[in-house]
């Protein structure tokens, strides 16, 4: 398929429902690692992983990703972009709490939703699926609210907010620039190459300059969420998203990524035994709603 749609069909909601639900156990997967792999380096690596994964793929496929079609200054733009929003988001966490960095994160759809009308007017949200967008982003506000009531993580706070607030604008702007460059008609192979292997190398740096150590040590839990990460998420879910982006309309897909982080918490729940509380129970309510009113078909003019 190479047309665009103009809504989301049978096969979109399956395959961005299921990018949803991995991209929230991905969450447990390195967080299970973390005491092994520091966050940034555990981010290059499966960045490097990836690429080579990518490269092999293309080539068995006979996709080309060397060829000059245009699509370098877009490309790299976006590995940049992918990679500053790691950067964020890891260096964030040092000075705020993670559950307000995840509500702050996922304002990204609403800088999809401001920006796409800019590229491509046809996604202009209307006020209902505005309301939509601002039900399930608070549906995600309720269910990480502890982190706004709890103490202060420190001084700086107010700095790992502003990254987490960052780092949402960055997530959107990668996507705007895929559909503004011609990255929008490249093979999704060759836009998460791009981004891949520009992170890997933008990652690596960072991960030198904080300080991050190597493993001693790979354990089997350390070992399996790597592959997980590398494999699974980065490799085959990430390729299937830029897949998505390029064959349907963005704003639409990105008001179900306000579904990551409440599959996230259940993915705690049954991974790492986690409490189930109603607040979840709400935060998925309203979340669904919220992206039900994004997507619910337009009615017939009589």
């Amino acid at each position: 398929m190479t047309e665009r749609r103009s809504t989301l069909d049978a096969t979109a909601l399956v395959c961005i429902l299921l990018c949803c639900v991995l991209w929230g156990i991905n969450q447990s997967a390195a967080k299970a690692a973390l005491p092994e792999v520091p966050p940034l380096t555990q981010a290059a690596l499966r960045s490097l992983g990836a690429a080579l994964l990518v490269l092999a793929w293309s080539r068995w496929r006979g996709i080309p990703l060397f060829n000059r079609d245009g699509t370098l200054v877009g490309g790299l733009l976006a590995g940049t972009l992918f990679a500053a929003e790691f950067g964020m988001i890891f260096w964030g966490l040092q000075h705020t709490h993670a559950s307000r960095m995840i509500v702050f994160i996922y304002l990204s759809p609403f800088v999809v939703a401001l920006g796409m009308p800019w590229i491509a007017r046809s996604e202009r949200l209307h006020p209902l699926q505005w309301a939509g967008m601002v039900v399930a982003f608070s549906g995600v506000a309720v269910a990480f609210s502890e982190g706004f009531g709890a103490p202060a993580a420190g001084e700086l706070q107010w700095l790992g907010d502003a990254m987490g607030l960052l780092a949402a604008v960055l997530w959107g702007a990668t996507t705007l620039a895929i559909r503004a460059t011609r990255l929008a008609a490249a093979p999704a192979e060759k836009t998460l190459f791009y981004q891949l292997a520009v992170s890997a190398v933008l990652l690596a740096l960072a991960a030198v300059a904080m300080g991050e150590h190597w493993p001693s040590s790979w354990s089997r839990l350390a070992l399996g969420s790597m592959f997980f990460q590398t494999v699974v998420i980065t490799f085959a879910s990430y390729l299937l998203w830029f897949w998505l982006i390029r064959h349907y309309p963005a704003t639409r897909l990105a008001s179900f990524t306000l579904l990551t982080p409440v599959a996230g918490l259940i993915a705690g729940m049954m991974l790492l035994n986690e409490p189930a509380t109603p607040r979840l129970v709400l935060a998925l309510v309203a979340v669904g709603a919220g992206i039900w009113l994004v997507n619910r078909p337009a009615r017939s003019a009589p």
